[in-house]
């Protein structure tokens, strides 16, 4: 009992610890995951999953794959594709069609496995899946189409490989006697996956819709589900059940009558979860040696795919597009394995050792090659490509303003002219025809439409700032574009303590952005400085003149916002951090000149916000 309670509190530890350590390096968390769950395992000896799990290991793994790509179902959005969705259809039939039978010349060449064995293989690598290309995404932060089209590709792909792989895996094996064509049995796993898919999410959105469900229970409600509709789909037609959760994920994102917020939030820290723990324990199975025996033809391989398998299935799948080619090639350049590979793998290598005619030990180890050398090229290969083709965004600096009056167009011209990018958002007309008319990106919409990320171009924007004259809607702003920015990116101006809401030391902390500026820098207080002739003035920071002598000269008719540095880095003032502007920085707030005509000036920059904002 304590060896098992030892295991398991190590795989959670490493896991989670894993990804940390790679969101603080900035490096791919999978990799790090994978090297983890190597070290725990076969290096060390910590973990044994085998032992640990038992027969619940593959069946756990299946389970956790078929969360994992409901979630990723949930996750899409129709309106994210537009003019690109004919190349993400093509990738999953034409793009899947060349990566199988080109990988299957691979590894019956370069592998020299049998051809049923490597017909098999070929299938198995046609997926690439969400437990890889998402946390890729989020940290390349690639721009329009090629975000969108790598993300639905993802998703999609796994299912369609996974089928296809059962599908010849049967055929091959059975032969006849399976009893039906393979064509049959396509068709059946798509129809019954379908049925079930979209039967479940129909079903959930009547009972969520109704209220027949409390909101303490939704969450658990819908896990649930999805673990039922994959076992009855599986037991229908043999795996089916990732095609029936993908599905009824689809779905389930495309009605519009239950939001589906919560439970999107809630499988999102599930998936980190477990792609956490499958990484460290499907890489501690591994056996050093047989990695070791494989490593040269598995490298070949792995350059196979990369070089030419990937390429040709990009460019058969995007001939006739309209996409430029740079986003082509960052589409080359990005398609690892994952989970899904790896458990489909698992599972035929436990079938065939009862198999006498075909071997497949070999099919194990040779997986996760594939899946650690596809990883580690591409997580160094689509960063450097995406940033020398300039498509990615790793460290954007933009700043969304939200709330276009006059000291706001202000604080955007001065932004624009420090280099950084702005884009304001107001649903007053009024207000953004001004913002147009002073050269600055404007928008008219209202803020909190589920479809922002969509309808505006967000690429390069890293902060948003709340500064409407409504706390409640400053409130409504930061909640729900943290999941856009990140908690820590989304600011908002302290309520107005005078006013009839609560002051914001009554407001819970999730309930609201970060403080902007500082405790007593209200829209009511801004308004008013504004009003006694403050204006927005950017000032360089020298060695001679830094932040107290910028207060000592302004006083209370001061009140510092944003910091350039030499870099072009945003540091955002607010009551949870401490700036501490250089010499050489740029210092951006709303001031009012004093008027003792002895005091010494300020190292103003010269270039002031057009006239007309």
């Amino acid at each position: 009992m304590e060896h098992e309670l030892v295991g398991l509190v190590l795989i959670l530890t490493i896991g989670v610890t894993a990804q940390w350590v790679a969101w603080r390096l900035r490096m791919p968390a999978i990799l790090l995951l994978l090297i983890s769950g190597m070290v725990a395992g076969p290096v060390t000896g910590l973990i044994d999953p085998d032992a640990l799990f038992g027969d619940l290991l593959l069946p756990g793994v299946s389970l956790a794959v078929a969360v994992i790509l409901f979630e990723g179902g949930l996750s899409l959005r129709l309106g994210e594709l537009g003019d690109a969705a004919g190349i993400v259809w093509r990738l999953c039939s034409i793009g899947a069609l060349a990566t199988w039978s080109l990988s299957t010349v691979g590894a019956y060449y370069v592998l020299g496995l049998p051809f049923e064995l490597a017909l098999v293989f070929g299938a198995i690598l046609i997926v690439t899946g969400p437990t890889v290309i998402l946390p890729m995404l989020r940290q390349l932060r690639l721009s329009q189409p090629s975000a969108s089209v790598l993300k639905w590709e993802g998703i999609l792909i796994d299912p369609i490989g996974a089928l296809l792989a059962v599908i010849t895996f049967e055929t091959i094996t059975l032969g006849a006697s399976a009893g039906s064509s393979p064509i049959v049995t396509l068709l059946a796993s798509v129809g019954i996956g379908t049925t079930l898919g979209i039967a479940a999410a129909a079903a959930m959105t009547y009972m969520l819709g109704k209220f027949y469900v409390p909101d303490h229970l939704r969450s658990p409600l819908v896990l649930a589900t999805v673990a039922a509709v994959f076992l009855a789909a599986n037991v229908a037609e043999r795996e089916s059940g990732v095609l029936a959760v993908t599905v009824m994920g689809l779905a389930l994102a495309a009605q519009k009558r239950t939001p589906t917020r919560e439970i999107l939030e809630f499988k999102e820290n599930l998936r980190v979860l477990l792609i956490s723990c499958l990484f460290v324990v499907l890489a501690a199975r591994l056996e050093l040696g047989e990695l070791l025996a494989l490593a040269t033809p598995g490298a070949l391989f792995v350059g196979w795919l990369v070089l030419v398998v990937r390429p040709i299935g990009v460019l058969a799948s995007t001939a006739g597009s309209t996409m430029s080619w740079k986003h082509r090639f960052v589409l080359m350049t990005l398609a690892p394995r994952g989970i899904v590979a790896a458990a489909v793998a698992s599972l035929f290598a436990l079938q065939l050792a009862y198999h006498p005619s075909i071997d497949g030990s070999t099919l194990i180890p040779l997986t996760f090659i594939v899946i650690c050398g596809t990883i580690l090229v591409y997580s160094v290969a689509a960063p450097l490509v995406a940033r020398l083709l300039e498509v990615s965004n790793l460290d954007p600096q933009g700043v969304l303003l939200v709330g276009a009056q006059a000291w706001s167009r202000e604080l955007a011209a001065a932004l624009q002219a420090c280099g950084i990018k702005v884009l304001l958002i107001d649903d007053k007309w009024s207000y953004v025809r001004k913002a147009r008319m002073a050269g600055l990106s404007a928008e008219h919409m209202n803020v909190l439409s589920e479809h922002l990320a969509d309808e505006t171009d967000l690429d390069g924007i890293g902060f948003m700032l709340a500064i409407t004259p409504h706390d409640h809607t400053n409130a409504l702003c930061a909640i729900h574009l943290a999941e856009v920015f990140g908690s820590s990116a989304v600011y908002q101006l302290p309520t107005d303590d005078s006013g009839p809401l609560l002051g914001e030391r009554d407001a819970p902390a999730h309930l609201r952005g970060r403080t902007l500026f500082r405790d007593d820098a209200s829209y009511a207080r801004i308004a008013q400085l504004a009003g006694a002739g403050a204006q927005i003035k950017r000032t360089s920071i020298t060695d001679e003149f830094g932040l107290d002598d910028y207060r000592l000269r302004y006083g209370d008719n001061a009140l510092p916002m944003l910091v350039i540095d030499r870099k072009g880095n945003v540091s955002i003032f607010s009551t949870t951090g401490t700036q501490r502007p250089r010499a050489g920085d740029t210092l951006i707030g709303l001031v009012k000149e004093p008027d003792e005509a002895s005091l010494p000036p300020a190292p103003e920059i010269a270039a002031e916000p057009p006239a007309s904002v």
